[in-house]
Order: structure tokens, then sequence, then C-alpha cells
């Protein structure tokens, strides 16, 4: 198999796999537990940071939930998931593994910088993240372009997840942008994949 992704159904795993499900792609998933497995020596040889996703193409190792988005756009150009404009695909793929994750796993953690520091902070604050986000997001389909891109399986993720748990607030400009994509085929295909392994880890673990 061509494409091997390793991940778990708890994990950011889930959005490499909605990426690969938007490919077309085939591909096989092996599912690594969380504790031991994951830094056992044979995984670490693929992850050394012993954390999943991690997905394996041809021998090439892609690790980085947002680098492998952008790697199978880049890899699969017949799934039409690279837009015409690569500076705005770069910048907001990458400010969404950036300054919005680190912003949202920071309020999360209820780490808050102090003003007079946050210069040496890649995300500043949650609040300018979080309104530089919503600026761009409203008035548009899609975060690049328009079209859907891998951009929004990435950057689509981080709302979905932040909406879901309530790490992010019910803006209405995320809660639309958000209700646009979260009914492709591809990610209710791979969602339902990785519910189905949740269920069944539950029944054999219970």
């Amino acid at each position: 198999m061509a494409l091997v992704l390793y991940t778990h159904p708890q994990s950011r795993g889930r959005i490499a796999r909605w990426m690969i499900e938007e490919t077309g792609q085939p591909y096989e998933a092996r599912i690594v537990a969380f504790g031991a497995p994951m830094k056992d020596p044979a995984y670490r040889a693929i992850n050394p940071m012993g954390k999943v996703p991690a997905l394996v193409h041809d021998g090439a190792v892609v690790t980085e939930t947002a680098a492998i988005c952008g790697y199978l756009a880049e890899a699969f150009p017949e799934a039409d998931l690279l837009p015409g404009d690569r500076a705005g695909f770069w910048r907001w793929l990458l400010f969404a593994a950036g300054p919005l994750e680190q912003a949202i796993v920071s309020r999360s953690f209820g780490w808050e910088v102090a003003p007079e520091h946050r210069g040496r902070a890649g995300w500043g604050d949650f609040d300018t993240v979080l309104r530089v986000l919503c600026d761009h997001l409203r008035g548009r389909d899609f975060a690049v372009g328009d079209r859907f891109s891998a951009v929004d399986v990435y950057l689509g993720s981080q709302v979905g997840f932040g909406l879901l748990f309530g790490t992010l607030p019910s803006d209405p400009a995320l809660a639309a942008y958000w209700e646009r994509i979260a009914d492709r085929p591809a990610r209710l295909r791979a969602a339902e994949e990785d519910d189905r392994l949740l269920v069944e880890r539950e029944t054999t673990d219970g």
C-alpha cells in the first residue's frame, strides 16, 4: 500500500484521515495505542516524537498534521486541494498550525501570557488570534480562494473541534464556516471510521 497512516481515533490523526479521504487515494490505517506503543522503538523509528499521526508514502515519512495536509495536496494534484493562491495556502495553513493552535491550547490549559511578554509569543494572545481568524473568514466561503482546499481540512478541523469542545467561542463567522464544510462526504467517511474504531476499542477494553 503506497499510503500508510499511523493514527489513533482520539487524536489529530482524525484530521489526517479526513485529508486522505479527500484525495480519494487508497490507504492503510494502522492504529497506535497511547502509552507504551507510541513510545516503542519500532514506532519511534517512524516518528521520534512518539505521537500520531504519521504518514508513510512510498517510504517517505511525513509527520505533523499540517505538513501531512500540505504534502498530500501537492502529492495528489488531481484531487484539486491546492489552490492557485500558494501564498494564501501556506499562510493560513501555518497560521492554523501555529498561532491558532498555540492560542487554543494555551487558553485550554489556563496559560495566559502577560501583556509585556506577548511580543515573545508567536501567537501574542488569544483574543488577537480569534479576531484575525474571524475577520478572515467573515464574508468568504473558504479559507483560501473560492473553493475548498487542504487548508479547510486543517483549519476547519481546528474550528470544528473548538466549537464542539468549547475552546473557541460560537462566533457567527466560525459557526457559518464550519457549517459549510462539516458535511463533506470525505469528512463524514473519516469521522464514521474513527468513531467506529472508538466504539470497538471501548468494547474491547471494557
